[in-house]
């Protein structure tokens, strides 16, 4: 009403000084004067709006105690700023690999594969989903997955998926391993620096769509993602040569913004009551299935992560993220595959969780990447030693 009437007195105002500027009779130039105002203020407040809603944040949408519907998921997706471009970030870097030769052999040693596109919400293009793979597969040669940016606000696991291919210890490892690694699973949420996939869904809880929801635990499985379904066709086709998985690391973070903003967008998503901030560990950890705990194996990787950064120790009430915690730096949770990990998705023996903290005023964001690839480097040591 203020923007609407301002308008208008100025153009009454412009009337008084210019009156032969304005060929039409007074009444008309009245009513189309005051159209023209209602409409310019109108589009004023809903840029005002627009520019708004782009600080909303995500548990002021929705009623408390209700779910989201369609109005609040778009709201919430609409207002998820893009930060930076996955097409022209990741992507080049990603189709460089295929350029890389061995050192011995000037040989290529890996080879890209579009396992997938993921359909973007909004005008942008679709985002074409890589994966990267030995190129001479050796089936007597234990077989390795790696994935990053399932989360992909977690900008190491991204980082440090690149920089073990990228850096030269990939090159040492594919003599001893067949390696498969997809660096950036959710380029929507990386784009935004978003937990959840542009549906609203946590994509490390969709590997099992179909799983078992237990009230009151801290890990349950939601819907299937487009993410998720297109890394399992890629593992199910594409690599269904390989019977058996060795290892599988999934690279992750915890970060300040896991209890700033996405658990409470999580109690508002669900319709839930914000149980209060919770404590973020500051350091690395690893997430173990209990189902195969492996605790040599585990100690292998959070001494070789030492050498770069420091350890998370546990709470006054010996939790992790509220998990119990199992030895130095590992927290035990249920079956990873129940649970709808990405960590759950093969059947390999040896298979983790990795957590970086990149807000730790102790570690910087090239520590986080090199504490990815430290952990990588000590599990396939100790796998290597194993099979000696």
């Amino acid at each position: 009403f203020v923007i609407t009437s301002s308008l208008y007195l100025n153009v009454i105002s412009t009337e008084l000084i210019m009156p032969h500027f304005f060929f039409l009779n007074q009444r008309k130039f009245h009513v189309t004067a005051a159209i023209l105002c209602i409409l310019i203020g109108s589009t004023f407040l809903q840029i005002m709006t627009t520019e708004a809603a782009a600080y909303v944040h995500p548990n002021t949408i929705g009623r408390p105690g209700v779910p989201w519907g369609p109005d609040e998921y778009k709201l919430w997706r609409d207002t998820r700023e893009k930060s930076r471009c996955y097409i022209t970030g990741v992507v080049p870097r990603i189709r460089a690999v295929s350029e890389m030769k061995s050192k011995e052999s000037d040989e290529a040693l890996f080879e890209v594969i579009q396992y997938g596109t993921l359909p973007s919400p909004g005008d942008d293009s679709d985002f074409p989903l890589f994966a990267i793979r030995t190129k001479v597969w050796k089936d007597d040669l234990p077989s390795v997955l790696i994935t990053g940016g399932v989360h992909g606000y977690e900008t190491s696991g991204v980082e440090g998926a690149l920089l073990f291919v990228c850096g030269g210890k990939a090159e040492y490892y594919s003599k001893y391993f067949n390696i498969v690694v997809a660096p950036c699973v959710s380029p929507w949420g990386y784009e935004r620096i978003q937990r959840w996939t542009s549906k609203g869904t946590d994509p490390n809880r969709s590997f099992n769509p179909d799983g078992e929801i237990v009230e009151g635990r801290s890990f349950n499985p939601e819907p299937v993602t487009d993410e998720s379904a297109a890394l399992i066709k890629f593992l199910r086709e594409d690599m269904q040569h390989v019977k058996e998985w060795t290892c599988h690391l999934d690279l992750h973070e915890t970060t300040d913004t896991d209890e700033t903003e996405f658990r409470p967008a999580k109690a508002a998503r669900d319709g839930l009551v914000d149980q209060g901030k919770g404590e973020i560990p500051d350091g690395f950890y690893l997430v173990q299935d209990e189902t195969s705990p492996e605790p040599d194996w585990f100690e292998a990787m959070i001494e070789s992560v030492r050498k770069v950064t420091h350890i998370a120790p546990a709470d006054a009430d010996g939790n992790i993220i509220g998990e119990k915690v199992s030895q130095d730096g590992v927290i035990s949770i249920p079956c990873n595959r129940i649970l709808g990990l990405c960590a759950g998705v093969t059947n390999a023996r040896y298979r983790a969780t990795t957590e970086v903290y990149p807000d730790s005023p102790n570690a910087t964001p090239e520590q986080c990447n090199l504490a990815q690839v430290a952990c990588i480097e000590g599990s396939l040591n100790y796998i290597m030693a194993s099979r000696v």
